[in-house]
């Protein structure tokens, strides 16, 4: 499909750059929808926090479950980020039930085996998918953030044309889809603080994780880590069957294997998103793709989207944007 370039994104005059528009909803932003905790355990003995969240307004037909939205967070977030709770607020306000999932270490408790999460990783999105058609549903819509963004789609490609047939759409917002680029970017002096930011809510883990597998982890060698290469090169490359961050890199980044994605698909990102240089997207391939929409905004920051005039009760532009694109036939 053609590549969209559009200016139906307008943030407030004072939201005036990416930097803001991505600080603000992230700080300020509080919506606490209605979830109900579920704990499931994995087929090697750990387990996934799901927060689930019901349509308020059901169909009359009996028997017949609502469609269903799986949202996938970011990095070092959780189903309570501003981006998440804003979608589950108004899809659930629209019809639709929400599965909102939580990545192992995510969810407040440190998870039990020696692996965590990284933006490659499909097997536990694929077991929270098959948890949730177990319990009836026939139309199961995948939607991600950011590291989320970049899950999903590795899982559609990855599935190709044996995606289980319930799954009907799939829509990203702010995806890393080179991560290599994401990873140079993030270095740059203007986007320090979100390294800083990032690599310290990662390190209390890999200290817990050293006392539980001091036989897998070196934790001197966190004096090794100033970037987001330097964690991946030394920690989730080694986990998680790596052989480093250059390999974990390029077999994990969405945007080698676009093309086999074969049911709709939206990415949205925006140009002045500070963490993903929207230079990295695959823009030349996805706009030959007959399944796949790349829409790039002019402003919006990453996962940010904060609207210059807040209406239909307080949504934000991805929030009105993926319900449209769910919604059209």
């Amino acid at each position: 499909m053609p590549l969209i370039r559009t200016n139906t994104h307008q943030p407030p005059a004072w939201l005036p750059n990416g930097h803001y528009q991505s600080i603000y909803p992230a700080l300020f932003r509080k919506i606490k929808p209605l979830y109900r905790r579920e704990r499931v355990t994995t087929p090697d003995d750990d387990f996934l926090d799901i927060d689930w969240s019901f349509a308020v307004k059901r169909e009359s037909i009996i028997d017949q479950k609502p469609p269903l939205v799986i949202l996938s967070h970011g990095l070092e977030g959780s189903s309570t980020r501003q981006y998440i709770t804003g979608m589950v607020q108004l899809l659930t306000n629209n019809g639709y039930d929400c599965l909102a999932w939580n990545y192992r270490s995510c969810s407040g408790e440190l998870n039990q085996q020696l692996r965590f999460y990284h933006s490659g990783e499909t097997t536990d999105l694929e077991f929270i998918i098959q948890h949730a058609l177990a319990k009836g549903y026939t139309d199961v819509q995948l939607m991600g953030f950011s590291l989320g963004g970049n899950v999903t789609l590795k899982y559609v490609e990855d599935c190709g044309k044996n995606i289980n047939p319930a799954i009907k759409k799939a829509v990203v917002f702010s995806v890393p889809m080179d991560l290599l680029a994401c990873s140079r970017n993030i270095e740059k002096p203007e986007n320090k603080i979100y390294l800083w930011r990032f690599l310290q809510s990662l390190k209390p883990k890999i200290e817990v994780k050293a006392s539980q597998y001091p036989e897998h982890f070196a934790l001197d060698q966190w004096k090794q880590v100033k970037t987001f290469w330097d964690f991946d090169h030394v920690y989730t490359g080694p986990l998680h069957g790596f052989e480093g961050a250059e390999d974990y890199y390029h077999r994990s980044s969405s945007k080698y294997l676009v093309e086999n994605i074969t049911i709709p698909t939206l990415i949205a990102n925006a140009e002045n998103d500070p963490l993903v240089p929207y230079q990295s997207l695959p823009m030349e391939v996805i706009a030959d793709l007959p399944n796949v929409w790349l829409e790039l905004t002019q402003q919006g920051g990453h996962c940010g989207y904060r609207p210059r005039t807040l209406t239909h009760k307080g949504a934000y532009w991805s929030e009105l944007r993926a319900l449209s694109f769910l919604q059209e036939a």
